[in-house]
């Protein structure tokens, strides 16, 4: 049997996760899957993720760059025009967040309560 208290901290899936697991980091990572092109500038970015702060989005992506999920382009312009855009690494868990949007789309109203 496996001691939970002894691995839990060493658990690589609570660590892999922690890197995109706040809804924020996933609605990133999506909006940059599914935008034309898939590179988008920063307002890009807030823009469609209006509910999100610019202080948290900037927390977001700094978080994501640093888990290597995304990529972060800075072209020496005036004024500095920066571009995101997933990594290989990022593209790669894309199908795993389709199917767990598919999955809480498919179960919105049980987990909500929206259904008694």
């Amino acid at each position: 049997m496996i001691d939970i208290k002894t691995n839990y901290p060493n658990c690589p899936i609570r660590h892999v996760i922690s890197c995109f697991g706040d809804k924020w980091s996933i609605l990133v990572l999506w909006t940059l899957h599914d935008c034309p092109g898939g590179v988008l500038r920063f307002s890009e970015l807030g823009r469609s993720m209006a509910d999100c702060s610019q202080k948290m989005l900037a927390a977001t992506l700094k978080n994501l760059e640093r888990s290597r999920l995304i990529r972060r382009v800075v072209y020496p312009e005036v004024p500095p025009r920066v571009e995101y855009s997933l990594t290989e690494t990022g593209r790669s868990l894309i199908p795993v967040l389709a199917t767990l949007i598919e999955w809480a789309e498919r179960h919105f109203d049980e987990v909500t309560g929206a259904v008694s």
